[in-house]
């Protein structure tokens, strides 16, 4: 078991995923600078918005571990980071330091193997080139897009489009990314 801090968001991220953050609360500027002094790992965590920031559940149990790659300074002297996705891990036990950031033991959890995209997924591949040409911030996270990868695409389109919560980590938790992009070709068949 691992113990890591955790940095909790709306937002989600997987392995191989890239996402900018701004930092600005004390207890997440001393995460980022405990992180790039190697002394503390972390781990972004998805929050559950329908319950109170005092809920046992606010924070959901599945969480990615991230590393810091890119430092900026930002207007009004944020700090902007840029992470990526190392692993999905399990939260078992979470708690809060002095200046209440959060740490917990987490378990490692296994991560989807690269499989092929088939065929039938195209139009999945399609419509995630569109998005990124629309978004050009998001565009630039990803300069090599690996469409062919069944396991990038599946994880790309967790985390950006908008869903409920749980359903995004019940997707996420399951054995290969086929249930995902199924989920999501269904879906888009029927906005068409």
């Amino acid at each position: 078991m691992k113990q890591l801090a955790l940095f909790p968001l709306n937002s989600f991220i997987l392995p191989e995923g890239r996402m900018r953050l701004r930092v600005f609360e004390p207890r997440y500027v001393r995460l980022v600078t405990e992180a790039s002094a190697g002394k503390r790992d972390f781990a972004m965590a998805q929050v559950n918005p329908y319950v109170s920031q005092t809920h046992p559940d606010r924070i959901l149990p599945l969480a990615t571990k991230v590393q810091i790659e890119d430092f900026e300074q930002l207007d009004h002297g944020l700090l902007g980071i840029t992470i990526a996705g190392v692993e999905k891990v399990k939260i078992v036990k979470r708690w809060q330091e002095a200046d209440q950031l959060h740490i917990a033991d987490v378990e490692q959890l296994d991560s989807w193997p690269d499989v092929d995209l088939t065929a039938e997924y195209q139009p999945l591949v399609q419509q995630l080139q569109k998005l990124l040409q629309q978004y050009p911030a998001l565009q630039q996270l990803y300069p090599y897009p690996k469409y062919s990868n069944a396991t990038w695409l599946a994880s790309r389109y967790l985390e950006i489009l908008p869903m409920q919560p749980a359903l995004r980590q019940q997707l996420a938790l399951q054995s290969s990314p086929a249930p995902c992009l199924d989920s999501l070709q269904a879906w888009m068949s029927h906005q068409a």
